[in-house]
């Protein structure tokens, strides 16, 4: 009998424990939920997370000690450019990225991107890359393969044609769409038409992403464009990068806060993201000059520029608007290949440095082909107010990167440990459980991605340890090219793609795709 009993007990034990490659053990988890930290280990075998809880009778080929150190899911960035640099070998490590804790991407954002959907994410499944990636079909790329970058009233057939585009993406695993309505050719398009796609997304169950039309004085009127596309297309509508961008529009994001609540009262669906930083980052061109005058690229400005009738039109109003950014002292330039003295000075040092106005030197500059600014439009206390707002997730709105002469906004480096370390930790402008929501379960829910955002059996492990003590944002806009501190281990579907803060260069991460149609 006692033998049988011994027997029994060992395959008892046997059978409750469990052997895993990675063992988390002794931290403190933050699973995303946004619901209080616990002790907990975390055990994860191939890509899955398998425990999360008491986890000593578990054998692991790796054990990791994270006393002291906070355990939660892998960030979700909701607005990416890395569009092309996720499929080139120098830059698909997005080591940038995966050192701040990002683990997904979401590309296409802004109307910009590929438009095949399928061979976009076929390439990221035959190379791999560093976070997982997430695409959007992107309405200004789709409106130029059919209409061309010109500024023209788009016809049945035409809307017909773009509307099969979108069909195919989203078959092809596109998460929703996007819009541009600031850039050409986004711009472009009228409501109805950005309806009319939107409700093609809609049947498949994705989402209707929008950098709208205005962030400055005509933010309201632009929001509730939005709005109305949400309602006409029935479609989940989402704010990129939400701000009120402008002296004179400071505090009109918080109005922009109460229309969207007043939506989501109504019982339709309506989210945003945004960046922690007072500025923002986009083209000179964007900028400073409306859509009209950008239309049809470079050559056709500066064709605009030179001609007697519309040229002096075109300087007053880049005169007006650079003295709108602080006389050129707001717009810093981040790069600019026709002269590298120039990268990192704000229009205003380098008219000063060439004797030249502020205006003149903007000019110049599109004139020599554009460049990418740096500009500081913001209001502090409407970022910390739009930060705290429940509905609005973390992203980054940057792209991956390597060290170089430019001067990139620092967002490109920093953006998620920034929000942790600067504005929870420090500043207690959200808790902590709160923050780290906002960039694992709320983007993942924003999505519609079910397997990731928390940390929880059976979802993928894409996993953070970081150690709040030491968690910092380094980049800052005069030296951006800083790797983020604190961040210890990275997992991405369970590779290790930082470990001991150091990236390894692993490429586990796998093209995500939107199969399911579902009610929202």
């Amino acid at each position: 009998m006692r033998v049988r009993l011994t027997v029994l007990f060992l395959l008892i034990a046997s059978a409750s424990a469990e052997d895993a490659d990675v063992l988390l053990q002794g931290g403190t988890v933050i699973d995303g939920s946004g619901s209080n930290r616990f002790a907990a280990d975390v055990a994860i075998r191939d890509d899955q997370i398998i425990r999360v809880g008491d986890c000593a009778d578990v054998d692991a080929v790796w054990t990791i000690d994270c006393t002291g150190r906070i355990v939660c899911p892998g960030f979700i960035d909701l607005h990416n450019h890395s569009d092309r640099q996720i499929v080139r070998p120098q830059t698909r490590a997005a080591v940038n990225y995966v050192t701040q804790g990002c683990t997904t991407m979401v590309t296409g954002n802004c109307g910009s991107g590929p438009v095949d959907t399928g061979d976009y994410l076929k390439k990221i499944d035959v190379s791999g890359a560093g976070p997982n990636v997430a695409h959007l079909i992107p309405q200004g790329s789709v409106r130029e393969r059919v209409l061309g970058s010109v500024n023209v009233e788009a016809t049945e057939e035409q809307i017909s044609e773009m509307r099969a585009l979108c069909d195919r993406a989203m078959q092809d695993g596109a998460w929703g769409m996007s819009t541009g309505l600031i850039y050409v050719p986004s711009s472009y398009a009228d409501t109805k038409e950005l309806i009319e796609l939107a409700k093609i997304v809609g049947k498949h169950g994705g989402i209707y992403a929008s950098h709208i039309r205005g962030e400055g004085t005509g933010l309201l009127k632009s929001v509730n464009e939005a709005l109305e596309i949400g309602r006409q297309a029935e479609v989940p509508v989402h704010v990129s990068h939400f701000k009120s961008s402008g002296r004179d529009a400071w505090g009109l994001v918080r109005q922009a806060v109460r229309m969207i609540e007043k939506e989501r009262a109504a019982g339709r669906t309506v989210t945003a993201d945004q960046y922690p930083y007072i500025a923002s980052s986009t083209s000179l061109g964007a900028t400073l000059l409306p859509s009209s005058a950008r239309a049809g690229g470079s050559k056709a400005l500066i064709a605009r520029m030179d001609n007697p009738e519309t040229g002096p039109a075109l300087t007053r109003t880049i005169e007006r608007s650079v003295q709108k950014k602080d006389g050129g002292r707001a717009v810093r330039i981040a790069r600019y290949a026709p002269n590298q003295a120039y990268v990192g000075r704000n229009l205003a040092e380098i008219a000063a440095m060439q004797k030249k106005t502020a205006a003149e030197i903007a000019e110049e500059i599109l004139r020599g082909g554009g460049a990418s600014i740096v500009n500081f439009s913001m209001n502090e206390e409407d970022v910390r107010h739009v930060m705290a707002v429940p509905w609005v997730a973390t992203a980054s709105d940057g792209r991956a990167y390597l060290p170089g002469a430019d001067r990139p906004h620092p967002r490109n480096y920093g953006t998620f440990p920034r929000k942790l370390a600067y504005y929870s930790l420090q500043e207690k402008v959200v808790g902590l459980e709160q923050a780290v929501r906002s960039m694992t379960s709320l983007p993942a829910k924003i999505l519609g991605v079910k397997d990731r955002g928390l940390l929880k059996v059976g979802l993928m492990a894409d996993v953070v340890v970081l150690d709040p003590a030491l968690l910092k944002d380094t980049a800052t806009f005069g030296a951006p090219h800083q790797y983020a501190k604190g961040i210890d281990y990275v997992l991405v579907n369970g590779t290790m793609v930082v470990s001991e803060g150091t990236p390894t260069g692993a490429l586990p991460g796998r093209a995500l795709r939107h199969t399911a149609v579902e009610a929202r």
